[in-house]
């Protein structure tokens, strides 16, 4: 397994990029370019990315390309089509976004963002098969050589869980475009499913495991509150079984980067690789 996160320490070129990485016991990265960038830049920091060890994670192409807005939808699809290049020139496991919301939270807004929240029609008749001619359009415009597309998992559109992703991948059909993000603290969204993370874990290697090119590390707690809610947390500090998925994750490929997000500063993030390297370390799994 890789273990990588953002890096808060400044950077000037690919070099001190690299080394920032290094000092922090990171072994992967975020893509440290956006789309546009010159084939030089992307050479540069491939480049530097293979001499310092590092695997290059993901490229974010978060988006909204089901957006019932046309305009946001066309500039999505293009924004999601040239980051997948991106990831592809440069190396990258995956480019990663969600499917997108079909409406805005706010049903008095057509402008109000809703790009990745809750809206009935993420669930209408016909949005599983815009999901699947969406991302065949992104990934037949690219036509990847080593890089995949990938959705995360969200709680409150497709792919939500290990069964709706699988179903994706078929309909889909694009096996040497189309992959999984796994995280799967964004599936967590019952009671049920929080005090049997494991199995739902266990559950996303068993369907999904050859197709899993990246994942996430965050960590999900249970409010003891009306009605059900839950809050992403630091991992270490939720009940997100940490053992189960690093053992899933060590078992399906050595080099699988697991990359820790969303947290506040850079003591949050070295007090959650300090969790991560801990379970592993407690189970005699060892970090590439």
């Amino acid at each position: 397994m890789r273990l990588g996160g953002p890096v808060f320490e400044k950077w000037t070129d690919p070099a001190s990029w690299a080394a920032a990485h290094q000092r922090l016991g990171y072994s992967a990265a975020y893509c440290p370019l956006r789309p546009g960038a010159s084939a030089e830049e992307i050479a540069a920091f491939a480049g530097a990315a293979q001499a310092a060890g590092l695997v290059i994670s993901e490229v974010g192409a978060w988006s909204n390309p089901l957006s019932p807005i046309e305009s946001v939808r066309h500039r999505s699809i293009a924004h999601c089509q040239a980051s997948l290049a991106l990831a592809d020139e440069i190396g990258a496991q995956t480019c990663v976004t969600i499917s997108g919301a079909r409406g805005p939270q706010d049903e008095a807004s057509l402008t109000a963002p809703g790009w990745d929240g809750p809206h009935p029609d993420n669930y209408a008749a016909d949005t599983f098969d815009l999901i699947v001619e969406t991302t065949r359009q992104i990934i037949d415009a690219v036509q990847p050589r080593r890089a995949c597309f990938a959705l995360e998992t969200m709680p409150w559109m497709y792919p939500d869980s290990p069964e709706s992703y699988l179903e994706l991948l078929h309909a889909i059909d694009r096996p040497q475009g189309f992959g999984v993000h796994l995280d799967p603290v964004n599936m967590v969204s019952s009671p049920q499913l929080y005090f049997n993370n494991a199995q739902l874990i266990r559950t996303c290697f068993e369907l999904l495991g050859p197709h899993i090119k990246s994942c996430h590390a965050k960590d999900v707690r249970l409010a003891g509150k009306l009605t059900v809610h839950v809050d992403e947390v630091c991992p270490g500090d939720g009940a997100l079984d940490y053992p189960t998925y690093l053992e899933e994750a060590a078992k399906l490929n050595p080099d699988l980067p697991i990359m820790l997000e969303h947290l506040q500063s850079a003591q949050d993030y070295d007090r959650a690789a300090a969790h991560l390297r801990g379970v592993a370390n407690a189970l005699n799994l060892e970090w590439s």
